[in-house]
């Protein structure tokens, strides 16, 4: 009875867990972070080649 009361009040999984479902979440973030900087940057590169070839 007493090791169910003990895995009852442990509550070092729940930690871990917790932590690992924010590191993902930071993850995702990340990433959808980096992928709209890259399309901004692949538009901006873009538009600087088309000035350059029309010599504007």
């Amino acid at each position: 009875m007493q090791f169910i009361r003990k895995m009852l009040k442990n509550e070092e999984g729940a930690t871990a867990i917790e932590y690992g479902l924010i590191a993902a979440l930071i993850a995702v973030a990340a990433i959808v972070a980096m992928g709209r900087v890259g399309d901004s940057l692949t538009n901006t590169f873009n538009n600087v080649a088309t000035t350059l070839e029309n010599g504007q």
